[in-house]
């Protein structure tokens, strides 16, 4: 019997609703989209999450369950209600403080993607560690700048296969066309840039990573998943 109580997967699913949560009620968020609708889904979500966590169900049982059907499902119905394919788009058009709009829609994002991809991460199995709650993929970097307000930090935009991320490093040796290990993490905003990720490595940046973009990286040294395992350790206890 699987411990469902002490699945990563579960419990960051359940903390990024606080994040959507946030983010919807931030004020930021202009244009329009229905609000009442995007909060009562995500309100769905949870409880349909609590009844999981305490199911005790095996991964193959949970995955395939109607209760992780359901959550995709009121995933995509909350992406409608938020103006649906082109709503991050359109926040950023109608916003008046772009900073603080970026980095709710980055939460939202990361929110969106925790729930829609539960099923897929519950699937590999009966993995009790932190770093199974986040996706871990391979990006490529398509440009990289400095950091206009710190000269020890850089900006770069990263391809992850279905879109695009900001990761800000202070790796000033990454380069475009660079292929990287990304931790799809909770937003972080590092002086009025927002960071959708962390590229993992242990003396800097892992540059040449194998396997397909957007995928899954091929044998990276285990210890690179160290700060990205302590991130989301802190992220579940609310630091």
């Amino acid at each position: 019997m699987w411990d469902t109580s002490r699945d990563y997967r579960l419990k960051v699913a359940d903390k990024s609703i606080s994040l959507f949560m946030k983010a919807v009620e931030s004020g930021s968020l202009l244009g329009k989209w229905n609000k009442k609708l995007a909060v009562q889904m995500a309100d769905e979500v949870k409880k349909i999450l609590q009844s999981l966590i305490y199911s005790y169900l095996e991964p193959e049982e949970l995955a395939s369950s109607p209760e992780m059907r359901l959550i995709k499902e009121k995933g995509k119905n909350i992406m409608e209600a938020l103006g649906g394919e082109g709503w991050a788009e359109m926040f950023l058009k109608e916003a008046r403080d772009k900073e603080k709009t970026e980095e709710n829609i980055a939460r939202i994002k990361f929110f969106l993607n925790t729930i829609l991809k539960l099923k897929e991460r519950i699937m590999l199995g009966k993995i009790l560690d932190p770093i199974i709650g986040i996706d871990i993929i391979v990006g490529e970097v398509m440009s990289s700048a400095g950091h206009p307000q710190a000269d020890k930090l850089q900006i770069c935009n990263v391809n992850i296969g279905d879109r695009s991320i900001r990761v800000v490093t202070n790796d000033l040796e990454v380069k475009e066309g660079d292929h990287v290990a990304v931790a799809l993490l909770p937003p972080q905003n590092f002086r009025g840039i927002t960071s959708e990720g962390m590229f993992l490595g242990t003396e800097g940046v892992l540059r040449d990573v194998k396997g397909e973009i957007g995928g899954l990286p091929n044998k990276i040294p285990l210890e690179s998943l160290n700060e990205a395992r302590k991130i989301v350790e802190k992220f579940i206890e609310g630091k």
